[in-house]
């Protein structure tokens, strides 16, 4: 058999590569003999040395190293090592991709071994037989010759005396059943093995005849199978543990019949597992981590002692590996179905996720047991346990949904610090309060839910829930930037009700300060809180160590925190850009529907008699005056994140300004008529536009803003142009838009006095104004 095993084992061709400095020296080996002309006819001269009887490797090896540095000869060890592993790699990727099949074929080779051993013993038993009988008939056929003489050589064989192997083989069967009574194994074991030998060695020496040789083989062929009988019934009884249950699989594989030992040894493994099973009884009072431990305890402290009892009786042979890890692996699948049934399934329809986290913990602890012994089972455990963990954080997911649209139905939308019952960001102290996030109500519960639901989660991260689970949080952040969308007065954005907001009732948000504090809220919670929390999972940031070494600003270059920290971004972008919007709608139309911004109040100064006031028009002042108010508001808001409050105000100017851009009616009316844009009207255009210049510039306006005015100030000027007149002759110089505009700036940000009709007349302004207007009117009339 094991030249069998053997030659099964050999692999029928050899490849191997030598690499040399940059070259290569090698054959590829194998059965390939398709490949013709002269390259087949080199590679058949190039195998013929391997095919030699006297073939030295090492010599080999030395005569084409010799001329190799020492610098080749570390690179060829080197490429050899990596070759190594990455063939170990590749057979581990082929066991495990074809691991049925190789478990059922080791099977198959186990009982194909075990009857070839039946037929051998049948064989021994038959040559026994023939070998007696043709005996038998030579001593037949030589029998001749007179009566006198045949009575002679009986009395001769009657008188002669038994020889010692005689005797001892006369008394073998008695000496066997003695100590198969005795249980006395090793020394049956012993005798067994002595009677094999003494058989053989009668039948080369003729000392016993055919008859007796038979007689012989029969009775250690009988007593073999009485002696695996009895140890087969001493392996199945509950008491028999520990050293006899070895001993007896020891024995049984000594007298040839290894499959069926380990078969008993694990059968014993298995009922011993079983009764200490039934002491362990779930209720629903008892604790689902003691239960889940207790189980545990049982289970794998089985499958390891089966594991060293394999290993110890019958080394590695991978026909025993391979049924020892399918029963291994089946009861790893009981107990993962027990703790599912018991335990899992409870949790995740409660979404207990931290009670159900902790099960599974305890569960790869064990396993993690069994791997540092070579025996890898946590797939199976991952299989069984992932739908009801997702389960889990689909229901804790939906609570943290829920709670927090209650909460924001009730919220008053006022910052304040953590309240009683909410856990804060970090130590808890009256010194560290002033550092606390501040926020209202539902931002501070949905801010806590998720840092707890980010810690259940950690120790989860084996089984690849980290996207989900980031995703889940993006998704319940989306609703509540929904949510607060929805809080805004007069808020038109439709895609809150689309994406699941469904009939949840808000509070308004009615006050600016209070719509504001919707924007804090979501900022702080997508560019600080969230992510912070994110941090938990350790598939993100790798290691706590590298953490500290890399400082919270650079945390956020891992990639998968970083796109993810986009994603809410984008969702607070929809946020500003709703409280833009309804800002900007309020500024440009009245409640009944009308427009404070039109073409009409630029083309009817040119039809008064009186001279205008030149000031902003009332809505550049308001939104200067919105801004200003906004801003102050902001900065207690907005500690730390000045610039998130400078890009809002930016924004909403920007709202307004391509309103104006992009209003077609407006543009019409004034390039088109059907009046034309006359001097006032062109003068005031140009003042307002300078007017949100000047307060824009390095608080509220950006470079694209910038621009935008000043085409829409092209565009004016190109009106007016069309009319006949040159925009340079009507208009003064810009010391004069400079100045009026920086004089209501002042007025409204309470820095500058009024601008009323008692201003100077040697002032800028008025002369300005005054020259403007002659001028004006002497141009008219021309």
């Amino acid at each position: 058999m094991a030249s069998a095993k053997s030659s099964r084992s050999r692999p029928a061709g050899h490849s191997g590569v030598f690499p040399v400095g940059g070259a290569a020296l090698g054959v590829a080996g194998g059965g390939g003999g398709g490949g013709g002309g002269d390259g087949g006819v080199q590679l058949a001269d190039k195998l013929k040395i391997f095919k030699t009887d006297n073939f030295d490797p090492d010599a080999y090896v030395q005569s084409k190293c010799q001329t190799m540095n020492e610098k080749e000869i570390r690179h060829l060890c080197s490429y050899l090592q990596d070759l190594k592993k990455a063939s170990a790699e590749e057979m581990r990727r082929s066991v495990y991709a074809n691991y049925a099949a190789f478990i059922r074929t080791s099977k198959e080779i186990s009982d194909l071994e075990g009857e070839l051993l039946s037929i051998r013993n049948l064989l021994n038993t038959q040559a026994a037989l023939i070998h007696g009988l043709s005996e038998g008939v030579q001593i037949d056929s030589l029998t001749s010759g007179t009566e006198g003489s045949t009575e002679e050589d009986i009395s001769n064989v009657e008188d002669q005396e038994p020889s010692e192997i005689q005797k001892w083989s006369a008394d073998f069967p008695d000496l066997l059943d003695v100590l198969l009574a005795e249980r006395r194994v090793d020394e049956a074991l012993d005798a067994l093995d002595e009677a094999e030998r003494v058989a053989a060695d009668a039948r080369r020496t003729q000392t016993l005849t055919a008859a007796e040789i038979s007689a012989l083989r029969g009775a250690v062929s009988d007593n073999r199978q009485k002696l695996a009988d009895q140890l087969a019934e001493a392996a199945c009884q509950s008491s028999t543990r520990g050293i006899e249950l070895r001993a007896a699989a020891s024995a049984l594989k000594r007298l040839g019949d290894g499959p069926r030992a380990h078969s008993l040894l694990l059968s014993a493994h298995n009922q011993r597992l079983q009764c200490n099973l039934q002491t362990i009884h779930p209720s629903s009072t008892s604790y689902g981590g003691a239960y889940t431990a207790a189980l545990a305890q049982q289970v794998f402290s089985v499958v390891a002692q089966a594991l060293s009892d394999s290993v110890e009786v019958f080394g590695d042979e991978s026909c025993y590996a391979s049924e020892l890890v399918t029963w291994a692996t089946k009861q790893v699948l009981s107990f993962a179905l027990l703790v599912k049934r018991h335990v899992l399934s409870s949790c995740a329809a409660a979404g207990g996720l931290r009670a159900a986290a902790e099960c599974v913990q305890i569960s790869l602890g064990h396993c993690s047991l069994l791997e540092a012994r070579g025996l890898s089972v946590s797939s199976v455990l991952l299989k069984q346990f992932k739908p009801s963990l997702e389960q889990a954080l689909d229901a804790n997911l939906r609570r943290i949904e829920e709670s927090t649209a209650a909460l924001a139905a009730a919220d008053n939308w006022t910052l304040t610090y953590p309240p009683n019952g909410i856990r804060p960001v970090g130590r808890s102290s009256v010194a560290n309060l002033a550092l606390q996030p501040k926020l209202s109500t539902s931002a501070h519960r949905f801010n806590s839910m998720v840092q707890d639901y980010f810690e259940d989660v950690a120790p989860l991260l084996s089984l690849q829930l980290g996207g989900s689970t980031m995703d889940g949080i993006a998704k319940n952040f989306n609703l509540y930037v929904n949510l607060l969308i929805s809080a805004l007065p007069g808020s038109m954005d439709d895609e809150a009700n689309v994406e699941g907001l469904g009939n949840k009732i808000v509070r308004m948000a009615e006050t600016e300060e209070q719509q504001l504090a919707l924007l804090a809220n979501a900022s702080l919670l997508a560019e600080e809180l969230l992510p912070r929390a994110a941090m938990k999972l350790s598939s993100i940031n790798q290691s706590t160590d590298d953490l500290r070494k890399r400082g919270p600003d650079k945390q956020n270059r891992v990639p998968e925190l970083r796109e993810w920290k986009r994603k809410l971004q984008r969702m607070v972008d929809r946020l500003r850009d709703s409280f833009c919007r309804q800002h900007a709608l309020e500024l440009i139309f009245t409640d009944e529907g009308d427009t404070h911004l039109s073409a009409e109040m630029y083309i009817s100064m040119d039809n008064t008699v009186e001279e205008p006031e030149w000031v902003p028009s009332p809505i550049f002042q308001e939104l200067y005056a919105k801004l200003n108010r906004m801003a102050g508001i902001a900065a207690d808001m907005f500690v730390g994140r000045e610039r998130f409050a400078t890009l809002l105000m930016m924004r909403l100017t920007e709202t307004v300004i391509l309103w104006l851009s992009e209003d077609q009616a407006f543009w019409e009316e004034i390039e088109q008529g059907p009046k034309p844009l006359g001097p006032l009207g062109l003068q005031q255009f140009y003042l307002d536009m300078q007017f949100v210049i000047i307060f824009g510039q390095g608080r509220f306006l950006s470079r694209h803003v910038h621009q935008v005015i000043l085409d829409i100030i092209d565009r004016a000027m190109g009106a007016f142009s069309a009319t006949g007149m040159n925009p340079d002759s009507v208009l003064p110089g810009d010391d004069w838009f400079m100045d009026v505009a920086q004089e209501v700036v002042g007025m409204i940000s309470g820095k500058g006095r009024a601008a009323n009709g008692d201003r100077e007349i040697h002032s800028p302004t008025a002369s300005v104004s005054a020259h403007s207007m002659s001028s004006f009117r002497s141009h008219g009339s021309s």
